[in-house]
């Protein structure tokens, strides 16, 4: 069974959390969250934007950033920013990877991107866009990598319900 990773810090905005839960719970990929959040995890809009999903969530806090890297030491990295200067499409994500994705309002620490330069990737906009919502963001990011592994242990093939193809 494969595995990916994404990695939430210090997210601000529940709904956004809770799509990208979503986007976890159907995918399988683990939900890592670096506190401190903007919100409580019994916010209402939280529970709303995951739907009935949470059963199916892999789900990890840790209080700080130093707690998720002692934590995960091994890990392979990929830091998505807007700062970076390669697309998120030009790297390969090996099994076992942590997409990182840092706050709504201000990213991903920059003294963190110095510190791991190649394996920051952006997701390409127009010049004049800031940024993608943080839940679109990650979906790109998780299925880029999923493409990459072939989709491991998802259905790839859906079904009419009333009709057969």
């Amino acid at each position: 069974m494969s595995e990916l990773n994404i990695v939430l810090v210090e997210p601000e905005i529940p709904q956004n959390t809770g799509n990208i839960a979503r986007t976890c719970a159907a995918t399988g990929a683990r939900l890592h969250i670096v506190k401190p959040m903007g919100f409580t995890i019994d916010d209402k809009k939280l529970k709303r934007a995951g739907l009935d999903y949470w059963y199916l969530l892999d789900l990890t806090y840790y209080e700080s950033l130093e707690d998720f890297f002692s934590k995960n030491p091994d890990g392979n990295y990929f830091f998505f920013t807007t700062k970076a200067q390669k697309a998120h499409s030009d790297v390969t994500y090996p099994d076992k990877s942590f997409l990182i994705f840092g706050k709504e309002t201000k990213g991903l620490p920059e003294e963190l991107l110095l510190e791991h330069p190649d394996e920051c990737v952006r997701i390409p906009m127009i010049d004049d866009a800031r940024s993608l919502n943080l839940s679109n963001s990650v979906a790109i990011g998780v299925y880029e990598a999923l493409r990459q592994l072939g989709y491991p242990e998802l259905q790839n093939k859906g079904q009419l319900h009333n009709y057969e193809w």
